[in-house]
């Protein structure tokens, strides 16, 4: 975001043409990652800041829109699966292949729960948006609000490496379309976030931000 880097002034920073959350540019091209991040580390050279530079040229981003699309923006299809726990099974496998096609790298781990609990923690995040009264978190150390935000985030990371596994040429507003429109945990995170956004508590209106993104 060009206007609040010009407002916070750090040390260093490069301004890209790409999408919200292509800070490097088009998925798998090495050429062009590279070429910025070359031209971020040049920046290094600078002998004072704060240094505001634009990427040497308007690499064209790809089609992903200019930011994430959110489940509002999706109309919620007609075949959605019945059973979330079926579903996250699945995905599960097709998340193993995931793993194993990307040396082991994953998104997954924000809620501090291991992949072998995804189960758990997908039943956890029904019930929540069940609207089950005087749940506790799995973790005692993390506030209610902070580990469904960070849960929800496990989640969706879990089924867009998954749907990544068996398309890897997906772009992240396809990704994005079928979480929340073909989904039952994308229906289930659409009411964890209505039921964080209706309360009258700020950290519970603070996590709902980023749950249906």
């Amino acid at each position: 975001m060009r206007e609040h880097t010009e407002k916070i002034k750090p040390p260093r920073a490069l301004f890209v043409p790409f999408p919200f959350g292509h800070a490097f540019g088009r998925p798998n091209d090495a050429a062009l990652q590279a070429r910025v991040l070359r031209a971020a580390l040049e920046l290094l050279t600078e002998p004072a800041g704060p240094v505001l530079r634009d990427f040497p040229d308007d690499a064209e981003p790809g089609d992903q829109p200019p930011a994430p699309t959110q489940a509002s923006a999706v109309t919620v299809g007609a075949s959605v699966p019945g059973d979330p726990n079926a579903e996250v099974r699945a995905m599960q496998a097709r998340h193993a292949r995931w793993l194993g096609t990307s040396g082991g790298r994953t998104a997954f781990g924000l809620s501090g729960l291991p992949l072998e609990r995804v189960g758990d923690l997908a039943a956890f995040l029904q019930r929540f948006a069940d609207g089950v009264q005087g749940l506790k978190g799995p973790r005692d150390d993390v506030p209610l609000p902070a580990f469904v935000r960070w849960g929800a985030d496990d989640i969706k990371a879990l089924y867009f490496e998954g749907y990544l596994a068996a398309k890897p040429e997906a772009g992240g507003d396809e990704i994005a379309r079928w979480f929340w429109g073909e989904t039952a945990m994308g229906q289930a995170l659409r009411r964890v976030k209505d039921r964080l956004d209706a309360s009258d508590d700020p950290k519970w209106k603070a996590a709902a931000f980023g749950v249906a993104r």
